[in-house]
């Protein structure tokens, strides 16, 4: 769980996740059909009916909850045994992540950011891993913003079936810097 103060006051936000389920169903499905996560993914097919009462041993799908109400969604995968092979041919201990927010009035205020850190906690405390990516569209220029501004680097530019897209990833030795920098500047 992570705790931001907001712009407005000194409440912190009270974000944690937990393990996305079939009761998930019909709130995914809401989101699913919302504009800004079309346009974000307009060829994803999630097919959650089934997914959801799936649980291979290389992917987790997480709600993001600020104190109990669900704000999000984030998907990590381990590309190199996804069964798919979306990533192609990979490198192992690597993971990949999906993230979004769920409504529109939930953009902008810094969940995401809370969100994205919890999700590298998670993918990072595998000691393992030596990078995280990401694959926004290409014309999506404010997540890049985002992923950038979090601390990803650009890799790539790749076509993922009919969907044009920038690879970025986050390296360990990268994200263990900022995590340093973050806590000296939250004891200032």
């Amino acid at each position: 769980m992570l705790r931001k103060h907001t712009k407005d006051s000194k409440r912190p936000y009270n974000i944690k996740l937990r393990k996305a389920t079939i009761k998930d169903l019909e709130l995914l499905q809401f989101w699913d059909q919302q504009a800004h996560v079309i346009a974000a993914a307009p060829n994803d097919e999630w097919n959650w009916e089934n997914e959801l009462n799936r649980t291979p041993f290389w992917r987790q799908f997480l709600i993001a909850e600020l104190d109990t109400r669900p704000i999000g969604f984030i998907q990590i995968i381990d590309p190199f045994e996804e069964e798919t092979h979306y990533w192609g041919n990979i490198a192992p201990n690597l993971r990949a992540i999906d993230l979004w927010i769920g409504r529109k009035s939930d953009l902008g205020i810094g969940y995401g950011t809370i969100m994205m850190q919890l999700a590298l906690e998670n993918c990072f405390s595998n000691q393992d891993i030596t990078a995280v990516l990401i694959d926004p569209l290409v014309n999506n220029r404010a997540a890049i913003r985002f992923y950038e501004r979090i601390g990803f680097e650009f890799v790539e530019r790749r076509w993922f079936e009919e969907d044009e897209c920038l690879i970025y990833q986050i390296t360990r030795d990268k994200w263990s810097r900022q995590k340093t920098i973050r806590r000296s500047n939250q004891d200032l």
